[in-house]
C-alpha cells in the first residue's frame, strides 16, 4: 500500500488496481452525497419531448453531403465571342459542386441532371447540422436544469 499526498484536503491510498479517496475536510464531506442517486433523474417533460422530437426529425435525414452546388456563368476563351462583353451572353450553365477536403477545396463538374440531387444532398447536411446544433444546446439546458436540482436537493 503506498499513500500519496496530493493536497491539504485529501489522500489518495493507491492498492494494485483500486483507488480510494479519503478526505479530511469535514466541511467537503457534508456536502457529498451520502446515498447513490439515480444518475439521471426525470427532466422536466418539455426538455424529454422537444428532445425526442428532434430524435424523430434526426431520423428522416436521408443522404447528405457537404458543400455547395453552383450554376456557372462562363467566359469562352474566343476574344471575339459576345460572352467576353456582355455578361447576359455569357456560357452556361455549368453546375459545379464544390466542398472542402483535408483542408484543401474541391470542386467537381456536375451534369444538369445530377446537380439537383447534390443540391438536395447539400441541403440535407446542412438540416442535419442544425438539428445537431439544436440536441447539443437542449442536452446542455437540461444538464443544467438536472444539476441545478440536484445542488439544491443536496443543500436540503
Amino acid at each position: 500500500m503506498r499513500s500519496m499526498l496530493m493536497g491539504p484536503k485529501m489522500v489518495f491510498t493507491v492498492r494494485r488496481w483500486r483507488r480510494r479517496c479519503v478526505y479530511r475536510d469535514e466541511e467537503y464531506d457534508k456536502h457529498m452525497p451520502t446515498k447513490r442517486t439515480a444518475s439521471r433523474p426525470a427532466a422536466t417533460d418539455t426538455y424529454v419531448k422537444r428532445f425526442q422530437e428532434l430524435k424523430t426529425e434526426l431520423a428522416q435525414i436521408e443522404y447528405f453531403s457537404k458543400g455547395t452546388v453552383l450554376a456557372r456563368m462562363v467566359k469562352c476563351g474566343k476574344s471575339q465571342c459576345d460572352c467576353h462583353t456582355k455578361p447576359a451572353k455569357r456560357h452556361g450553365p455549368y453546375y459545379e459542386w464544390t466542398y472542402k477536403a483535408q483542408g484543401r477545396t474541391v470542386n467537381v463538374r456536375l451534369s444538369a441532371e445530377t446537380a439537383p440531387i447534390f443540391q438536395a444532398d447539400a441541403k440535407q447536411h446542412r438540416k442535419l447540422k442544425s438539428i445537431l446544433n439544436r440536441l447539443e444546446k437542449l442536452s446542455r439546458q437540461a444538464l443544467a436544469k438536472l444539476a441545478k436540482d440536484a445542488a439544491r436537493r443536496y443543500d436540503d
